[in-house]
């Protein structure tokens, strides 16, 4: 007689779950494989470092996580605000250096071959590189690894800044669009409630310009990534992802942006 194995079935994970687990996993063993003795990132108050902080700390707990805010002259008050009650809620250390001094300097340094020129993406990417020269000096200087913040959507598109946002060690998102960010972060927050509210609903901004949301530059995070999912991940046509009912413009936009990146 066939004996029956009997017992519960443990029912499947959910999508974020899935992917968030995924994470965690990749990062935990790349840091402790690689002999490091822990993690640090700048912590800018918006969605993308936050989920990276939650994923460090999970991963490998927050004795090992630093968190470093890097203000700027346009860096919003609720920015500051969030990275601190975050880190504080997930009982990190952090620590503050302010950009201003640097990018004062460097704007006088440059003030002879600037003269007479409007002030453009030099200067936002200028901010960008001079926290990636200071992420980079605590990471030297302490042996722990940068995590990038970048994901895929920005990355794919050329929204960031080389040798600035693009530094590190590890980019924990790089191959997650800016609409499964969020979803990870509300998964994350029904675990328990760490990324403050704000971080969830405000709209993205570099905050390297004044009243700069990422929309000024960017098609809807939920078009873009549409489009880079059927162009990159679907090998789809221009015409054929404009026939499934995109804008002519933000199709040949996202596509421009990509081949040119």
């Amino acid at each position: 007689m066939e004996k029956k194995i009997e017992g519960n079935i443990t029912p499947l994970l959910s999508r974020e779950a899935l992917i968030y687990q995924a994470l965690l996993c990749g990062l935990r063993d790349y840091v402790n494989k690689n002999n490091f003795p822990g993690v640090l990132l700048g912590l800018s108050g918006g969605i993308d470092s936050a989920l990276v902080l939650a994923l460090a700390v999970d991963a490998l707990g927050a004795s090992r996580v630093l968190a470093v805010l890097m203000p700027s002259r346009y860096t919003a008050g609720m920015s500051g605000e969030d990275a601190k009650q975050q880190a504080e809620a997930m009982q990190v250390s952090h620590i503050t250096l302010s950009i201003e001094p640097a990018f004062k300097a460097l704007l006088t340094t440059l003030a002879p071959c600037f003269q007479g020129l409007a002030p453009d993406t030099t200067e936002e990417n200028l901010q960008a590189r001079i926290r990636g020269v200071l992420l980079m000096a605590l990471s030297n200087k302490s042996g722990n690894m940068l995590l990038c913040t970048s994901n895929k959507s920005e990355t794919a598109v050329g929204y960031s800044t080389l040798y600035g946002d693009m530094a590190g060690g590890f980019a924990v998102l790089k191959d997650v669009l800016k609409t499964t960010v969020y979803a990870l972060a509300h998964y994350r927050n029904t675990l328990s409630p760490v990324i403050p509210q704000r971080v969830l609903t405000r709209a993205p901004s570099a905050e390297l310009a004044a009243n700069q949301t990422d929309q000024d530059s960017l098609p809807d995070y939920a078009v873009l990534d549409s489009i880079i999912t059927a162009y990159m991940e679907d090998n789809l046509g221009a015409d054929e992802i404009i026939a499934k009912g995109y804008k002519a413009e933000d199709v040949m936009k996202v596509i421009k942006l990509i081949k040119r990146n």
